[in-house]
């Protein structure tokens, strides 16, 4: 990793990427085109629409995160949600409490007993084919981070886009208030995301979805307060970034 401690990682982010609090109708679009592109068109994870939009019921009490390159026109690249517990609903489960019922080891953590209202998923992680990963690639899901992705001692390079859309996800759920974030992912996610400093916590036993996944969580506030030196810049530059969508948001 000495090639990425020399790097800082906000200004190679800056140099490349914009990312943006998706808050208006035109942003949502592109989320939901994305979705459509990656979701029911590349990977035949969900049904082909005529709209072109891939959104569900999960969308209505949902924040998202675009990630775009920079320059005019901006290009969309990925995206992510934070799924939160339905305001008129507190009861209402979270994706991954449908999906994970079964195996959820509750002696670690019971999301039904915690205070609903400061819990979220974040899920529906898509990057556009031309952004994933190697050629040959192109139609495989990225929702994780492996070693091939840090490249090798004579080529290093960096995750920026999936990393940066869970740190976009991090951002809206600590403005939102939450303390504890719940994915559904790759088994090996947790161990890539570590070498980063970033802690994600396994709290149940795998399951078939879309290929094997385990629930896993993330603690907001401590992934904020721990995380390693290489990483802050790169933090700092996606939660600027979030911030300031929220702010440019109309009332």
């Amino acid at each position: 990793m000495s090639f990425l401690e020399n790097l800082n990682l906000g200004h190679g982010f800056r140099k490349y990427f914009r990312i943006d609090a998706a808050l208006g109708e035109s942003l949502h679009d592109e989320v939901y085109r994305i979705r459509h592109e990656v979701y029911c068109e590349d990977l035949g994870f969900e049904p082909v629409r005529d709209d072109r939009r891939e959104t569900d019921a999960f969308d209505v009490h949902s924040l998202h995160c675009l990630l775009r390159t920079v320059g005019e026109p901006f290009r969309p690249v990925g995206c992510a949600r934070v799924v939160m517990t339905n305001p008129d609903d507190r009861d209402s489960l979270l994706p991954f409490e449908h999906v994970c019922a079964e195996v959820l080891d509750r002696s670690i953590i019971d999301p039904s007993r915690l205070p609903r209202e400061r819990i979220a998923e974040v899920s529906r992680l898509a990057v556009r084919r031309a952004y994933r990963r190697r050629k040959g690639e192109e139609r495989q899901e990225i929702n994780d981070v492996g070693d091939e992705d840090f490249g090798t001692a004579q080529q290093p390079r960096f995750p920026y886009i999936p990393v940066s859309l869970y740190m976009g996800s991090i951002a809206i759920a600590a403005r939102q208030g939450v303390d504890t974030l719940f994915v559904l992912t790759e088994p090996r996610l947790a161990a890539h995301f570590a070498r980063l400093g970033v802690r994600i916590t396994r709290i149940g036993g795998p399951i078939e979805h879309r290929g094997t996944r385990v629930p896993s969580m993330i603690d907001v506030q401590d992934v904020i307060a721990n995380m390693r030196t290489l990483m802050k810049p790169l933090w700092r530059e996606v939660h600027a970034e979030v911030e300031k969508s929220f702010e440019a948001a109309p009332d």
